[in-house]
C-alpha cells in the first residue's frame, strides 16, 4: 500500500478480503515511524492496545460479524480527551504522570465501534496556549512544510489525518480549534452543534464553548467518525448520494473576509470558485449581512478567557510558574475581566445567537473562511495567537451552530486553502451533503508526504 486509505475505502477494502485491519495498523505504524520524528504529531503511541483492537477487529471481520464502518480503522485522540489506562496530559506539565481510571465518553463510543485506539495526538497546553516551545513536548509541524504553522489547538489531529499516520481522529473546539487545523492541514474537520457529543471525560477549556469533533480526510469519513461519536451504530446521519444541489440556498458571508478582516486574494479566489462549484451543482447563492466579525470575536474571546481562567483558577494561584509562558499569559488576561464583563458578553451572545437563527429561515447552510490564507510561517505565528487577530471560527462557538471546514483549494505557495460550511442547530447532515457534493466537484486529492521524503 503506498497512500493511506480513506475510512469508506478502507472498510471497503477489509469487505473484499484485499487488506486486513492488523496490515492497515502496519501501515499506519510505518508512516508513524518514518514521518513523525520530524512532525511530533503524537505525544503518546499505544502500540499494544492498537494491536490487540486490530487483531480482535480482524476476528469479527472475517467472522462476518463487522461492528459498522468505523471497525478495524486506526484512530487516535486529542491528547485533552481521557483515555483508560493511556496518559491524558493536556500536553502540560501540570498533568504529565497523568493515566486516566475511566475513558471520556467519545472514546468509549468509538471503542465500541471497534476502532483502532493508536495514540494521543499533540495539542496547544489545555487546549489554549499557543505553539509554545517551553512545554515537555515539542509542537507539531504542518505536514505540507514544515516551516509552516499547523494551526491549533488540534494540531496532532490536523497533522496525523494530513499525513496519513490515522485514518481519523477526534479533535476539540472552543474558538476554531477542529477548524483551524483543518484549514492549514487540508482535512475536513466538524465542529458539531453544541451538545451534540458528549463532553464527559474532555479536559475542559470554556464550559459554555466548548465542543468534541471529528477530523478525516474526507467529507464522507468525518461523517462515518460523527456517527460513531455520537454512538448511534446503524442510524448513519449521511449517505454519499449524487451531487445535485437544486433547490438549496447558499448565503455567503462575504463581509467577515473582505470588510470586517480582510484575508489573503488566494483565498477570496477560492472561496469565489466554491461559490461558483456550488451554482454549477444548481445551488442559489447570495450574500448575506451579519454583526460584525469583530463583534463576534470580541463576545466570545471573553467569555472564553474567562471560563478558562475559572478552570485553572486554583492551578495559576497555587503554581504558576507550572505552565507555559503563553497559557500564563492568556490566563492572567481572563483573571481581570468582571463579573459584569462576563455578563454583558452574555447577553451579547444572546443577540447574535437570534441574528444567527434567522439566516437559517431564508438558508440552508452558509458559508465564509476557515482561515485568513495559507499556513504562516512558524516564525511568524503571532504571540497571542487569536486574540491578536478575530478569527473566522469563533462566531459559531458564541451561537453554538454546527461548521465544518473542508479544503478548498491551494494558495499560491502551494499550501491549503479552507472553506467553513454552517448549518442550523443539528443541521450536520446538511453540512455533509453540501460538502461532500462539493467536495465530488472539485476533485481535490492530492496529499502530502505519501511520495517522496520532505
Amino acid at each position: 500500500m503506498s497512500d493511506t486509505p480513506t475510512i469508506a475505502e478502507a472498510g471497503a477494502l477489509f469487505r473484499a478480503r484485499k487488506l486486513s485491519p492488523v496490515e492497515l495498523l502496519q501501515h499506519c505504524m510505518n508512516q508513524i515511524e518514518r514521518w513523525d520524528g520530524e512532525l511530533n504529531s503524537f505525544l503518546h503511541i499505544s502500540r499494544e492496545r492498537a494491536l490487540r483492537d486490530a487483531r480482535a477487529a480482524e476476528r469479527r471481520i472475517l467472522g462476518g460479524d463487522a461492528l459498522g464502518p468505523l471497525d478495524g480503522i486506526p484512530i487516535a485522540h486529542k491528547d485533552v480527551i481521557d483515555t483508560k489506562g493511556i496518559p491524558t496530559t493536556g500536553h502540560s506539565r501540570w498533568l504529565e504522570n497523568n493515566i486516566p481510571a475511566r475513558d471520556a465518553e467519545v472514546v468509549s463510543q468509538l471503542d465500541a465501534a471497534g476502532s483502532v485506539l493508536l495514540g494521543k495526538l499533540a495539542t496547544y497546553e489545555f487546549a489554549m496556549g499557543g505553539p509554545s516551545d517551553d512545554l515537555p513536548w515539542p509542537f507539531p509541524r504542518n505536514p505540507w512544510d514544515v516551516s509552516r504553522f499547523a494551526g491549533g489547538s488540534s494540531s496532532g489531529s490536523g497533522v496525523a489525518v494530513a499525513a496519513g499516520l490515522v485514518l481519523g481522529a477526534t479533535g476539540t473546539d472552543t474558538g476554531g480549534s477542529v477548524r483551524v487545523p483543518s484549514a492549514f492541514c487540508g482535512v475536513v474537520g466538524l465542529k458539531p452543534t453544541f451538545g451534540a457529543i458528549s463532553n464527559a471525560g474532555l479536559l475542559p477549556l470554556a464550559y459554555s464553548m466548548d465542543h468534541i469533533g471529528p477530523m478525516a480526510w474526507t467529507v464522507h469519513d468525518c461523517a462515518l467518525l460523527f456517527d460513531g461519536m455520537r454512538g448511534r451504530g446503524s442510524a448513519p446521519d449521511f449517505t454519499p448520494a449524487n451531487g445535485d444541489l437544486k433547490g438549496c440556498r447558499i448565503g455567503v458571508i462575504r463581509h467577515f473576509f473582505e470588510e470586517d478582516t480582510k484575508v489573503s486574494p488566494d483565498q477570496i479566489s477560492a472561496i469565489n470558485a466554491a461559490v461558483g462549484v456550488f451554482r454549477d451543482l444548481g445551488a442559489v447563492v447570495e450574500d448575506v449581512q451579519l454583526s460584525s466579525l469583530l463583534e463576534y470575536h470580541a463576545c466570545g474571546a471573553l467569555i472564553l478567557c474567562t471560563e478558562a481562567s475559572a478552570v485553572h483558577h486554583d492551578r495559576i494561584k497555587s503554581h504558576p510558574e507550572k505552565f507555559g509562558e503563553r497559557m500564563r499569559a492568556l490566563l492572567t488576561i481572563g483573571s481581570l475581566f468582571t463579573g459584569v464583563d462576563y455578563v454583558q458578553a452574555m447577553r451579547r451572545r444572546n443577540e447574535l445567537c437570534r441574528e444567527m437563527a434567522a439566516m437559517f429561515a431564508q438558508y440552508d447552510v452558509l458559508i465564509t473562511v476557515g482561515a485568513a490564507g495559507e499556513p504562516p510561517l512558524l516564525a511568524e505565528v503571532p504571540y497571542w495567537t487569536t486574540l491578536s487577530t478575530p478569527t473566522y471560527t469563533i462566531p459559531f462557538n458564541v451561537t453554538g451552530n454546527p461548521a465544518m471546514t473542508v479544503c478548498c483549494g491551494f494558495g499560491s505557495g502551494g499550501m491549503p486553502l479552507g472553506m467553513q460550511i454552517i448549518g442550523p442547530p443539528d443541521g450536520e447532515s446538511a453540512l455533509f451533503k453540501i460538502g461532500h457534493a462539493y467536495e465530488q466537484a472539485a476533485d481535490r486529492r492530492k496529499r502530502p508526504l505519501q511520495g517522496p521524503a520532505i
